[in-house]
């Protein structure tokens, strides 16, 4: 009896081991659907002869792959409950963030350790006040999604930031030099080109947050109506994501600025001719 108690048990487990995968493959057959309309632009792609259908099918494949496996990951690090693995995730966000961003800003030196510092500051900051506040609780459920988004907005702003700076100070070199020559201080020769940079940088993500609801539903909140929450509390975490999302971006961005001017001049208050030279 005490055999076919195990057994039983034995088989039991198996079986739950093995229903995350049937359930997962069960839901998958709406994204595969789904790909009904990215066939769709292929076709409109060959018709046009953009060239674009061999991008278009790698793209939808690696995001298709890239979705799983961070699924699965998120999966493990959920039913952890160890604060190591929030702190992992986000600095692997951190990390490939700022390889973007710095490769946007190719020709700003160190750009990637420059976008990586200025991405982690800033989203960082912003993360601490929302867990002092008690906004949202130090798990990884909460905390991994928000990081995510935090991260990925902070990214393009801080890349956009770093190549304009880069760009307009090599348009209007002689107007810095001039300033630097009457014995203005770096910053004082660059003021007007660092505050371009951060407004064009900021700009759309001031412009997101005056037209957020009217022209569309942003992602959070459609998610969360879609899963059955209230539209009400929607609007209530939408209206938190947004102001992080602008304080990230800010921080990000100013910083980044202040860590770009050791490599855009030289210790005698002149400007690093070799950074500007390049196209």
């Amino acid at each position: 009896m005490n055999i076919n108690l195990m057994d039983f048990q034995a088989q039991f487990q198996l079986s739950m081991d093995w229903d995350w995968l049937f359930e997962f493959l069960k839901g998958m057959v709406k994204p595969v659907a789904a790909l009904a309309v990215v066939l769709m632009a292929v076709l409109f792609s060959f018709m046009q002869k953009l060239g674009l259908e061999k991008e278009m099918i790698y793209s939808i494949l690696r995001a298709f792959l890239q979705l799983s496996v961070i699924g699965f990951v998120l999966q493990f690090i959920f039913n952890q409950q160890n604060s190591g693995w929030i702190v992992l995730a986000y600095l692997f966000m951190v990390s490939v963030a700022g390889y973007t961003a710095g490769q946007r800003a190719k020709h700003v030196p160190r750009g990637k350790y420059v976008a990586g510092v200025s991405i982690l500051a800033g989203t960082a900051v912003t993360m601490f006040v929302l867990v002092v506040l008690n906004v949202f609780p130090f798990t990884p459920r909460y905390i991994i999604p928000v990081a995510g988004m935090m991260v990925g907005n902070a990214m393009t702003v801080t890349g956009v930031t770093m190549k304009r700076l880069r760009d307009d100070i090599k348009i209007q070199v002689n107007l810095v030099e001039t300033a630097l020559a009457l014995g203005a201080t770096p910053r004082q020769a660059t003021v007007e080109q660092v505050k371009r940079a951060l407004v064009i940088a900021l700009s759309p993500v001031l412009d997101n947050a005056k037209t957020v609801g009217l022209i569309s539903l942003p992602g959070a909140m459609t998610g969360l109506i879609m899963g059955g929450a209230s539209p009400l509390e929607a609007i209530q975490l939408q209206i938190v994501v947004m102001n992080m999302l602008i304080g990230a971006s800010t921080v990000s961005s100013i910083m980044s600025t202040y860590l770009c001017w050791p490599a855009f001049f030289t210790k005698a208050y002149q400007l690093e001719t070799k950074v500007f030279s390049s196209d």
